[in-house]
């Protein structure tokens, strides 16, 4: 069962989300989103029992803004803090959320898909 889109996410859930590269061993590269909190004043997550940390969708959408600065358009991290501080994030935003609703489209179709294959699968076997 999937969480709700506005439930408080994991670090290790987000890793997922963001689609970051796991490392040989196959853990996530959860150091990498640490790292943006270091460096992204904007980035808080709610940190509850244990120091585990909890990421809001709102948070969700700026780490995927830096990831799509930092990893897609090859910004520097400066480059990305004098944006996320300007008025053009607003510009930017437009563009992220239209990013970020493709995405999500997509990722309910190929959900739809694979909910298609299973019932056509399973005609199949009782056939």
């Amino acid at each position: 069962m999937d969480k709700l889109d506005s439930a408080y996410k994991t670090i290790g859930e987000v890793a997922k989300i963001l689609k970051l590269k796991s490392n040989n061993k196959g853990a996530l590269p959860t150091h990498v989103i640490r790292f943006w909190e270091t460096q992204f004043k904007q980035i808080k997550p709610k940190i509850l029992n244990s120091n585990r940390r909890y990421y809001d969708e709102k948070t969700i959408n700026l780490l995927k803004k830096v990831k799509f600065l930092l990893k897609d358009q090859g910004m520097t991290i400066n480059g990305v803090k004098k944006i996320l501080n300007n008025d053009d994030s607003l510009k930017l935003d437009e563009i992220a959320d239209k990013s970020i609703r493709t995405e999500n489209f997509r990722n309910k179709l190929i959900k739809i898909s694979n909910k298609l294959k299973e019932l056509k699968n399973g005609k199949k076997n009782t056939c």
